[in-house]
């Protein structure tokens, strides 16, 4: 159900009670904030980062570590130096 609110002259919305339950932030938090075709879309951050695991593990093997490949790569490039 859609909500009204109103934004302050300083900038500041309140996001009402009864939506930061139902996304599962009733005491607030952190949010990821796009603009698409003129329409402000609120992603809580724990979502945003959900999603891009889930795609980033759609192309990374199991088992591979990217932070251990980019610290291999970082050393053996300190090595040719």
């Amino acid at each position: 159900m859609p909500e009204c609110v109103t934004m302050a002259r300083d900038g500041r919305v309140v996001i009402p009670a009864n939506v930061r339950t139902q996304i599962g932030m009733p005491k607030g938090g952190d949010f990821v904030l796009h603009v698409e075709d003129g329409v402000v879309r609120l992603e809580p951050f724990s979502h945003a980062l959900a999603r891009v695991r889930a795609l980033v593990k759609e192309y990374v093997p199991e088992g591979v570590s990217l932070a251990e490949e980019l610290i291999a790569e970082r050393r053996a490039a300190a090595d040719r130096e």
